[in-house]
């Protein structure tokens, strides 16, 4: 892997998090309002991924979107912006935090329904299909989503139609406050693939080489044979599922154990500094530029304007 790419997973990542306590911080003053949903502990899957991807290809994912925004090029300005409703944001202040949109880098939203934009991947992916077009679908989901009767429908129709749409299931073990086993009766969730003929696989998704490696390859085999795939990464969430819950359903010690050792940020830092020393000296610049940027994107937000009331039918198309 290459000096550039390790230093913009290492940024990306970095952002990401430092976005999201950011946003956490302003939802306690009451700065954000309705749910919030943060990806603090699963940097390296969305980061990972989304670095291995072409800007001709499509990103489109659940509610748990403003990291994944971030990676495929989002401002922290407008992401910001959006979380405290302005009109500056980056869905013009209508979408919140669960619908972010960004169609320039071909972020094709957030969506807040479990599951539901599943088979809208499958409608992006044949759409580059019926066009000849090389670009490939990424469509990012959680473990309790493929219990939700669209992702079958999704993953049917890609395998159906032999669709180019790469699933990843962002296995963090609790579907809200349920744990996976008790949902599925099993650990793995990519079994769910062998239904429909769709190639899979499981990986750990706390090492972001590791992530962008499976990753790429997983594209490759997309792009190549213009067939779907899942790829599903364990991953862990520091905070409950939402800001509103408490996460009582598992302990500290739980929390504390994956922090400690499995914290993908700390597992960068420590693999950059033993295994290209040469790159260590740069990543203090990079935190002090995460920092100046997510303060300016907080200031940004708070000083935009509200969205205009006479403009609350722009952008309505049914």
């Amino acid at each position: 892997m290459d000096s550039i790419t390790i230093l913009t997973l290492y940024r990306t990542m970095l952002l990401m998090r430092r976005f999201e306590e950011e946003a956490a911080r302003a939802y306690t003053e009451r700065k954000i309002g309705g749910f919030l949903h943060l990806y603090n502990g699963q940097e390296a899957v969305g980061a990972g991924v989304i670095q291995a991807l072409r800007e001709d290809d499509y990103v489109v994912t659940a509610y748990r979107d403003h990291a994944q925004y971030l990676a495929r090029g989002g401002t922290a300005r407008a992401g910001m912006a959006e979380l405290f409703g302005k009109a500056t944001g980056c869905s013009k202040g209508r979408g919140g935090s669960m619908h972010f949109f960004n169609a320039e880098t071909r972020f094709m939203g957030g969506h807040g329904i479990v599951g539901a934009h599943v088979p809208l991947a499958a409608g992006l992916a044949f759409a580059s299909k019926y066009r000849e077009e090389s670009s490939i679908t990424a469509c990012f989901l959680g473990d309790g989503a493929v219990n939700i009767g669209p992702f079958h429908e999704g993953l049917c129709l890609a395998s159906v139609w032999d669709l180019p749409v790469l699933y990843i299931v962002e296995n963090n073990f609790y579907a809200m406050g349920t744990p996976v086993t008790r949902a599925t009766g099993k650990q793995e969730v990519a079994v769910r693939a062998d239904g429909y003929e769709v190639k899979r696989k499981t990986v750990d998704g706390y090492d972001v080489f590791a992530t962008y490696q499976e990753a790429a390859e997983a594209i490759s085999y997309v792009r190549d044979q213009q067939k779907p795939m899942l790829l599903e990464f364990f991953t862990y969430r520091y905070r409950g599922h939402s800001m509103a819950d408490p996460a009582k359903y598992r302990t500290k010690e739980e929390v504390r154990e994956w922090q400690e050792r499995r914290d993908p940020i700390t597992v960068l830092e420590n693999r950059i500094q033993q295994e290209f020393p040469d790159l260590a000296n740069k990543l203090e610049e990079i935190r002090t530029k995460v920092e100046e940027e997510v303060a300016d994107a907080v200031e940004f937000a708070e000083t935009s304007p509200e969205p205009d009331p006479e403009t609350v039918g722009d952008y309505t198309y049914v």
